[in-house]
């Protein structure tokens, strides 16, 4: 085809599937901007940090559950497992456990939770909507019990063991805050980014969220790589444990339920598809980030933290609506009228035409030139004539034959329901 009707192709693929990819960094500046005009003191440095604080923990586990809905499930366990992997590693932190290995036990909770929400999909065929309920009740109950229903304490800074919340936010000498944990979330997002889109993982990943049995018959070992999802997703939760710690200091036992949604209501907003076999960790973080900007944008406006959930709710509800406007287009066949294949060949030699003109300019031959010009003028308006008068004619033949397919499901109903009438009377006759 020519070059119009690739320029055609290209805005078609974009309205079905680069628009989701635009609106969602879009929505982000409008807000940021929004609120820096109308919040009180939004445009500064600390409110800034607060944005990156506030991402940190809801950043690293939407990153684990994006995996997950790619593939095709679903984790609703991911916010209590995170809370229950930072409270036992509070609590065996209290109980006299070095700094280091009560961090490493918060991940390695955090991994076991994982690998059994693998074990019980993968394995067991179960619901994951079921397995992850489940284990959010699980992850709930477990941690209180370690915890003997107490809240666990993690080292302020000065005391030992305080270093650890230098990774998430430097304090200079002067009291400046360096947002240091923005490096990290940086680089779990980019071995995220890397292991979907380079890695086997990634590929198979894609392709069981996409349609898990087509993934079996072709030889993937669909078990395998269903249950190292959920574990991703349960390392990321312990990530998000630690970065929780060292932000908020203490952690209250039976906590995390919600996060879940926060988490998974990132990834939506930032296109990750609900049907599975679609979705970016670039755009799981700018939803992310979206939303953080919510948590400390409504504040500024004097709103109180209920708005946040409304308005993520509106958020959530419009990006859905686009995956299921993006999957209905994409799963459209579209049938090219005569209308539309004359508008293409038309579009494709006026084309011509202004490469022709172009050639003529570059060498100095004006009068042609100028009569290409007219002839590419008028060659729009007939285009914009006869396109319109021809659409007229297929959408008038389109009303005729609906009006033709309407008679004849009336008359052939009138016919049945005579039908029955006769059998009725021969019946009691």
């Amino acid at each position: 085809m020519g070059e119009a009707t690739l320029e055609i192709s290209r805005m078609q693929w974009f309205r079905e599937r680069g628009l989701k990819w635009v609106l969602a960094p879009g929505a982000l500046v409008i807000l940021y901007v929004f609120f820096g005009i109308f919040g009180r003191n939004y445009f500064s440095y600390p409110t800034l940090v607060n944005i990156i604080d506030a991402a940190y923990y809801i950043g690293f586990i939407s990153m684990g559950v994006t995996f997950v809905i790619i593939s095709g499930g679903i984790d609703l366990s991911i916010g209590t497992v995170m809370m229950c992997a930072a409270i036992i590693g509070g609590t065996a932190l209290k109980r006299g456990f070095p700094m280091i290995p009560s961090l490493l036990l918060v991940i390695a909770v955090g991994l076991a939770f994982g690998y059994l929400n693998g074990l019980l999909v993968s394995r067991l065929k179960m619901p994951p909507f079921i397995v992850t309920l489940g284990t959010m009740m699980i992850s709930m109950g477990f941690g209180s019990i370690v915890a003997n229903v107490q809240s666990a304490t993690f080292p302020i800074r000065g005391q030992p063991g305080g270093w650890f919340k230098d990774i998430f936010l430097y304090l200079g000498t002067s009291g400046a805050a360096i947002p240091t944990g923005a490096l990290l979330l940086a680089a779990v997002a980019v071995i995220c980014h890397l292991t979907l889109s380079n890695t086997k993982l990634g590929r198979y990943t894609y392709a069981i969220g996409s349609n898990l049995e087509a993934a079996r018959l072709s030889g993937v070992d669909v078990k395998k790589w269903q249950t190292l999802v959920y574990v991703i997703a349960g390392g990321t939760a312990g990530i998000g444990g630690i970065s929780y710690a060292a932000v908020y200091t203490t952690v209250l036992p039976a906590q995390g339920q919600g996060f879940e949604l926060n988490a998974i209501a990132a990834a939506v907003i930032g296109g990750t598809s609900l049907a599975g076999g679609i979705g970016t960790i670039w755009g799981t973080i700018i939803g992310v980030f979206i939303m953080s900007v919510l948590a400390t944008g409504l504040p500024a406006l004097n709103l109180e933290a209920h708005y946040q959930t409304f308005f993520t709710g509106v958020i959530v509800i419009g990006a859905v609506l686009l995956d299921m406007y993006r999957i209905r287009k994409g799963a459209e066949v579209r049938i090219e009228t005569p209308a539309d294949v004359y508008k293409a060949s038309m579009a494709e030699k006026i084309a011509g035409m202004r490469r022709e003109l172009a050639s003529n300019r570059a060498g100095g031959n004006g009068q042609q030139a100028a009569d290409i010009q007219a002839q590419i003028a008028a060659a729009r308006v007939e285009l914009k004539s006869t396109f319109a008068r021809m659409k007229a004619e297929e959408k008038a033949e389109q009303v005729r034959i609906r009006a033709e397919e309407r008679a004849a499901d009336h008359e052939f109903a009138e016919m049945v329901k005579h039908k029955e009438l006769a059998q009725e009377k021969k019946m009691e006759r």
